[in-house]
């Protein structure tokens, strides 16, 4: 192979691995969408209704994990070009798993039945912490500032009321994940 085609294959597998490396957006909105609902739910259930368990509402994200670990296995299958980009978003998202469940069981274990109250201000500043660093990676300005919203609505929420937090959550994916996840939607298809 001469030096001329060798420049041109490495210079198309960068064009290609560069197009491949849009996100569609898919799993912003899922969570965004699930994380909404459940938090609506949540609020309505326990305000409006006389229901002992409105928590079990957020049964539901199991739901939206499994269908997550379904989805990322089949997208992983058809990938062609697997991008470090791709690798680095990937391991921001496992960091932030494992810290939910993390800080979720030392809360519970730490406050005991007051723990629930602590729970959504905490999670608010977690969510921006991926939701900010997929945003410099992906290089997309709606990310990084509905991680900032999820900062700074983390900070009200740390001075209501638990039953009003819910409402504070729901507004957070509205504005780190729903609205960022249409935007990375209509992108990923304008380049398609």
């Amino acid at each position: 192979m001469e030096r001329q085609e060798s420049l041109q294959l490495i210079e198309a597998m960068i064009n290609k691995a560069r197009n491949q490396f849009t996100e569609n957006g898919h799993l912003y909105l899922l969570w965004g969408w699930v994380v909404l609902v459940c938090s609506v739910v949540h609020f309505t259930l326990l305000n409006f209704t006389t229901f002992q368990k409105p928590w079990l509402v957020w049964l539901l994200t199991w739901l939206a994990v499994a269908y997550q670990v379904r989805y990322i296995f089949r997208r992983n299958k058809q990938q062609r070009v697997r991008t470090y980009t791709d690798d680095i978003l990937k391991y921001v998202w496992i960091c932030f798993t494992i810290c939910m469940f993390l800080l979720s069981y030392v809360i519970g274990a730490m406050m005991g039945g007051d723990a629930f109250r602590y729970f959504y201000p905490v999670f608010l500043v977690l969510y921006g912490v991926p939701t900010f660093l997929s945003g410099i990676i992906l290089r997309f300005r709606p990310l990084v500032a509905g991680a900032i919203g999820c900062w700074a609505l983390s900070l009200p929420a740390a001075l209501i009321p638990f039953r009003y937090q819910l409402l504070l959550l729901a507004a957070a994916v509205l504005v780190a994940w729903i609205i960022p996840g249409y935007m990375l939607r209509a992108r990923f298809k304008q380049q398609q």
